[in-house]
């Protein structure tokens, strides 16, 4: 049986074999009844067959006369964000999705992820590195360990962690290691797949080169980030905001260690003691429209500053969305020492 499987029982049979089936499944003990035509009709917990057996049930009944007849349960044509996140901090632990006929295709079972967010990731995985040189003279830099795990597989769980499905490594440099790690890694939680560049395409070019995008949102990032973005609520504000495009930001704050004057015409108007600045860094992580793809050029080297200045010259939405957490761009020999020293403390994913 797979996972969804374990967890589905049909309307017919006996409490006996339901009781096995929940004392099988330990922690995440809860069935969902289906009937003849496979579609939910209820769910059946503990609680559900004791409250049976004191009624006067007995263990061979059918567990159509025991299941709670009006399950919750989230609908794939639908597919809220927000109401997913609901019964999560409403303590449920495991949630069926159904299709339009009300027939159970998969689960979301919180112990493992926290949300089924319905967004199309692209990696770009194409630099060379070249200031992390030696050590990428023969790895791609989205390969290199950090700990036990290359930044990549990092990232990429990341992506697993709020039920992400589909992820496009758009690669160059040494590219034949990534494909070979992109068939290594992929599965039916995360189905991993590569586009090459023939040449650079800058940050987001090579989003011209990908034909079918499954999902009406794209999260483009880059290969080299380390941090615990909750994506969840990255996605919850962008579709909060009815914007085009979102970027993540990181506060960077400058302390200055002098009284700082504020003047007009050589007359002072204020004085500000030691203050601090904080500005906000682009994050390097992006989510947007699917339509937005259009503003991309073909086959021609554009950046992520080209795509959203042509956004604001299309008058389109662009926001911000701070993020407070970990946070760090692999980028030089100081930054790789950096994360392998913190990726011992971290638990990224709490």
């Amino acid at each position: 049986m797979n996972k969804l499987e374990l967890h589905l029982i049909e309307s017919k049979q006996s409490i006996r074999l339901a009781m096995q089936r929940i004392n099988e499944l330990a922690q995440d003990g809860i069935l969902f009844v289906i009937d003849e035509n496979s579609k939910l009709v209820g769910s059946l917990t503990d609680g559900d067959i004791r409250r049976g057996l004191l009624a006067g049930k007995n263990m061979e009944d059918k567990v159509e006369e025991v299941c709670f007849k009006q399950p919750k349960f989230i609908q794939k044509s639908i597919f809220f964000s927000k109401e997913i996140k609901s019964y999560r901090q409403n303590k449920f632990g495991i949630i069926p999705i159904v299709d339009d006929e009300h027939q159970i295709i998969d689960l979301i079972n919180f112990r493992f992820k926290q949300n089924e967010l319905p967004v199309f990731s692209v990696i770009m995985a194409g630099g060379k590195g070249e200031r992390l040189k030696p050590l990428t003279l023969n790895t791609p830099k989205p390969l290199l360990q950090i700990g036990s795990k290359p930044i990549l597989k990092y990232n990429l769980e990341l992506l697993q962690r709020f039920g992400v499905k589909n992820c496009c490594l758009s690669i160059n440099y040494l590219g034949e290691q990534l494909e070979i790690f992109a068939n290594e890694n992929s599965n039916s939680e995360l189905a991993i797949s590569t586009i090459k560049e023939n040449e650079p395409l800058g940050t987001i070019g090579s989003l011209s080169l990908i034909d079918n995008f499954p999902n009406d949102y794209l999260l483009v990032s880059n290969s080299d980030l380390l941090s615990n973005v909750n994506l969840e609520d990255f996605f919850i504000d962008f579709v909060d905001q009815h914007a085009d495009l979102s970027v993540l930001s990181i506060p960077y704050s400058i302390n200055v260690p002098y009284a700082i004057l504020s003047t007009e015409n050589d007359t002072v108007k204020g004085l500000s003691e030691k203050p601090t600045y904080t500005y906000f860094a682009n994050g390097g992580m992006y989510l947007f429209k699917k339509e937005m793809i259009k503003l991309i050029p073909k086959n021609t080297f554009f950046t992520a500053v080209d795509f959203i200045e042509e956004l604001l010259r299309q008058n389109k939405k662009v926001i911000t969305y701070v993020h407070n957490g970990y946070w760090l761009d692999i980028g030089q020999h100081e930054d790789y020492k950096r994360a392998n020293e913190d990726i011992k403390h971290l638990n990224l994913w709490e």
